[in-house]
């Protein structure tokens, strides 16, 4: 699969907030409010969403509204403002509403679940911890990145020949916990060291002085004598970040 690019993200948000905001006049914190909820959790959802590759459909985007405390009796607002939280506006989070003109000001907080919907690769079928994975393990499906912190997997030359750590259902995406670590190099074993800094890079060999585990910090000794750590990025080699 092609990196995801930008596009536009579709985004339904339901009717239900007047009904969601017990004891505030409809009027003034009905409909008018819905769509101006709806404008501002949209374009914030758009600048974390997923991007689609180039003749990808976008990525679909479901926004479902909770419901506040039924025993809340809030004051009549003329107008009620949005305040959507920073980060990723993905999963289970909340947007809060806070009067800014009535005879009392109040806030509250309601709960919001956002899904994203977007290709990614799964298990053609079910597959046991310990199995390697080849081209016809994977399919494509529509999958919910908004389920998982971490991203699923997309291109398949990322994941065939990689060992599963944990079984895998039909259908089921394919994160980076799933995968085994790859030991990129052994103690002992020659590298070389990437170092990236402001405007610079330098590279060199060093002697690793343990395993070099996919992604970890292992330590190294520079040519000087000098004792590194850097980061395994992949086979006998390592990067430091200055």
């Amino acid at each position: 699969m092609k990196p995801l690019r930008s596009a536009l993200v579709p985004l339904v948000v339901t009717a239900a907030l007047a009904a969601a905001l017990p004891g505030v006049r409809a009027a003034a914190a009905g409909p008018a409010l819905d769509a101006q909820l709806a404008e501002r959790v949209q374009a914030l959802v758009q600048n974390h969403a997923p991007r689609a590759a180039d003749g990808a459909a976008a990525p679909r985007v479901v926004v479902e509204l909770g419901q506040l405390d039924r025993r809340l009796r809030l004051a009549p607002c003329e107008r009620v403002e949005p305040r959507l939280p920073p980060g990723r506006f993905w999963g289970r989070t909340r947007v809060g509403l806070r009067c800014v003109k009535g005879p009392t000001h109040w806030q509250v907080w309601l709960p919001l679940t956002v899904r994203v919907f977007a290709p990614a690769l799964v298990a053609a079928a079910a597959m046991p911890a310990g199995a390697v994975l080849g081209a016809t393990d994977l399919r494509v499906a529509e999958v919910d990145w908004a389920a998982s912190p971490q991203t699923p997997h997309v291109r398949a030359p990322e994941l065939v020949g990689r060992t599963l750590a944990r079984p895998l259902r039909p259908g089921q995406a394919i994160y980076a916990r799933d995968l085994r670590q790859r030991q990129w190099f052994a103690a002992g074993e020659t590298v070389q060291v990437l170092a990236r800094g402001a405007g610079f890079t330098v590279t060199g060999e060093a002697l690793a002085l343990g395993p070099g585990l996919e992604g970890r910090t292992v330590r190294l000794r520079i040519e000087s004598g000098r004792v590194i750590s850097a980061r395994a990025v992949a086979r006998q080699r390592a990067e430091i970040e200055l």
